[in-house]
């Protein structure tokens, strides 16, 4: 399975008395995750299934996805998915879905980047998942515990034209 880990891209700031789950991508965080996703296009990213966080800048993020990439599908949202989730629950909810072929999750962070270092085996790995960042990690192993391939990794910097 090719599993695409999205952050999600820049949101508003939070704001005194309004939750942190309401908190909207800005233009810019929408243009950077655009440049972002196709890169990704180019590279033939086609998600069997996207899987989001509740949370408003992650739902707003997975929409991008679908609307660059061409899903089909409808978004599932999973509170496996929340900034602070676990990346166990996170691999959970991949495990449940072993029979697709690709799925995107679009979150946060901390649980992006340790959710790449669990799917990688490597728990003390430090990765960068910055803003609209996307890597991909291939796994073919759905037991407790994942063994993946960290086959790349795009980030908006990268991506620019």
């Amino acid at each position: 399975m090719q599993i695409y880990l999205l952050r999600h891209g820049i949101a508003e700031e939070a704001r005194a008395g309004r939750p942190d789950s309401e908190r909207a991508l800005t233009g810019e965080g929408r243009e950077k995750l655009r440049r972002v996703l196709k890169r990704a296009q180019l590279a033939q990213v086609a998600p069997g299934v996207i899987l989001s966080s509740p949370y408003r800048r992650a739902v707003e993020t997975a929409d991008v996805a679908v609307e660059v990439l061409g899903y089909k599908g409808k978004v599932v949202r999973t509170p496996a998915l929340v900034p602070e989730a676990s990346p166990f629950d996170a691999w959970e909810e991949i495990r449940s879905r072993k029979g697709e072929g690709s799925i995107l999750l679009a979150s946060h962070e901390p649980l992006m980047s340790s959710l790449v270092a669990f799917l990688l085996e490597s728990p003390t790995l430090q990765v960068d998942m910055k803003k609209a960042a996307l890597v991909r990690v291939d796994c073919d192993r759905f037991g407790p515990e994942p063994r993946g391939v960290l086959k790349w990794m795009i980030t908006p910097a990268l991506a620019e034209e």
